[in-house]
């Protein structure tokens, strides 16, 4: 008997192991590495392009989005390196202002490590672009979840080089290219972090939109306008001023420079030239003077104590001025309130700068630099006073050169009552660099960020009292001695960005750090059940 003919039986398909699911495996990066290093290579002169001087903020989004591509999809290795070339890319141009006096070492150095914190970063910011999609595999992990993550991984590394080692250094963060963007006003809600995390965000979102396939493209775009849109929308935080004062700001051209070979006491000098300038009738409240503008010591010094006295006794009004101190063998970079008779109240500087201002660790770093380290003679010691001071009735919050860039210091003045800010600094050292108005530009955001007038005065400039809007009431050309005579507004608003401080910073870091562990436990979970 013959067997009858059949179509032979399908086998039914077995499921796919959990690391098979659509999107399991992370794509191949998008560039080569090769290409991926360029990419690095070019973000960081495009960056720094979006900050003063040249100003074109929208290149922070190219340089950014040049930065994450370049990570995308790449293991621990390659992601060192390239966001070791980023970082050096951008640092390097960015505080090139470093090597103008004392050479290439504090330059490369400070850039250098700046650099570790940038690749460091760039690692924890690849990982989290493989393992996302993959314990994430949905639309949502990928246009949400992840560039979320990106930006908080990239806002913990800004955070943690702005405090460590020896106090951080805050200078290059994202957010701070935009202080004449239509993005600035964020600060009053955000802070700078908080600024930062959403910049980073809008172009991570971007990125992700461009790639997901599966959604129509009509509807990526309306997502891509309205979180662009929405950001733009949200104004800034209103805030109330309480009166005016008249302030004085001076400018004294003055040769203040490290190796500017001035005599002692030029640089007072200089600034009793500008000052004698302003009318006896300017009706001014008070007089502020940069930092170290006494160059002779006031409390030490008659002779100086003297001329300080007879600016107050010719205008009426206390002068607010920057010196240097000593008491029990100590020195401090200080700002007294100086009326008739001697000084009323100071600060002493709390950060000061380490390798410029003093020497940490003196004994370790000195074999690799000895000449550089050698030239730090004079040791600042930290100050422990508060940040205000009253002047005339006015609580002013004072900020001695870099003082500004510290969040916790401006946070804490505010909220130690501060009407206005004044910001005095020695800028003499950096010469027609960038850093200068760098550095205005990081006033600029205190000034919206507080919601307080912010008096930025330096001996060389680039001086200007901008209000609690972020826009300029006076300027000064810098290398020009003059004065700045106008009535500021005060204010008492506690912005959001005040009230919540660093939390915010917090809790976006950690947005990004938990969603990089949940990703990877989760994707351990599903290897070891696939062992199994």
């Amino acid at each position: 008997m013959t067997a009858l003919a059949r179509a032979p039986r399908r086998e039914r398909p077995l499921p796919a192991p959990p690391l098979a699911l659509p999107h399991a495996e992370p794509a191949s990066p998008p560039l080569p590495l090769w290409g991926a290093l360029l990419a690095a290579a070019a973000s960081g002169p495009v960056m720094d392009a979006a900050f003063p001087d040249r100003g074109l903020w929208p290149l922070v989004f190219v340089g950014i989005a040049l930065v994450l591509l370049a990570l995308r999809g790449r293991r621990a290795g390659p992601a060192f390196l390239v966001g070791l070339v980023a970082g050096l890319a951008f640092y390097l141009t960015h505080i090139e202002w470093a090597s103008l006096y004392l050479g290439p070492v504090p330059w490369i150095a400070l850039s250098a490590l700046e650099s570790l914190f940038v690749a460091t970063g760039a690692v924890a910011i690849a990982t989290a672009t493989r393992w996302i999609p993959r314990a994430f595999p949905t639309v949502a992990g990928r246009v949400i979840l992840l560039p979320v993550a990106v930006a908080g991984l990239w806002t913990a590394r800004e955070a943690i080089s702005a405090v460590w080692p020896y106090g951080g250094f805050a200078w290059g963060r994202v957010s701070l290219s935009q202080s004449e963007s239509p993005f600035a006003h964020l600060v009053t809600w955000l802070g700078l972090s908080g600024l930062s995390f959403v910049l980073v965000l809008l172009v991570a979102l971007l990125l992700e939109l461009a790639a997901e396939e599966r959604v129509r493209r009509s509807s990526r775009a309306l997502v891509a306008g309205i979180a662009v849109a929405l950001v733009l929308v949200v104004p800034a935080f209103p805030v109330t001023t309480t009166g005016t004062t008249r302030v004085a700001a001076v400018q004294g051209n003055a040769k203040a420079g490290y190796f500017d070979g001035a005599r002692y006491g030029d640089i007072l000098r200089a600034h009793l030239a500008a000052t004698a300038e302003i009318p006896a009738d300017a009706g001014v409240d008070m007089v502020v003077w940069p930092e170290n503008a006494a160059d002779a010591d006031p409390l030490r010094d008659p002779g100086s104590a003297a001329a300080l006295d007879r600016v107050v006794e010719r205008l009426g009004a206390p002068l607010v001025v920057g010196t240097v101190t000593e008491r029990d063998g100590r020195y401090y970079n200080e700002s007294l309130v100086w009326t008739g008779g001697g000084a009323t109240d100071h600060y002493d500087k709390k950060h000061p700068v380490p390798f410029g201002e003093y020497v940490p660790d003196r004994a370790f770093w000195e074999p690799f630099a000895p000449d550089l380290i050698g030239l730090i003679q004079r040791e600042y010691t930290p100050g422990t006073t508060d940040q205000v001071m009253d002047v005339a009735g006015v609580t002013a919050g004072i900020a001695i050169c870099f003082d500004i860039v510290d969040d916790q210091l401006t946070t804490d003045m505010v909220h130690e009552g501060a009407d206005i800010i004044l910001a005095q600094s020695n800028n003499a050292d950096f010469g027609r660099t960038d850093e200068s108005v760098q550095q205005l530009a990081i006033a600029r955001m205190r000034a919206l960020e507080t919601g307080r007038s912010v008096v930025n005065i330096s001996t060389v400039g680039t001086s200007a009292i901008v209000g609690p809007d972020g826009r300029d009431i006076d300027r000064l050309p810098w290398f020009t001695a003059g004065s700045m005579v106008v009535d500021v507004p005060t204010a008492d608003t506690v912005t959001p960005a005040i009230l919540v401080g660093r939390d915010l910073e917090w809790l976006v870091s950690g947005l990004g750090l938990g969603a990089l562990a949940v990703a990877g436990l989760a994707l351990g979970r599903r290897g070891r059940r696939a062992a199994r």
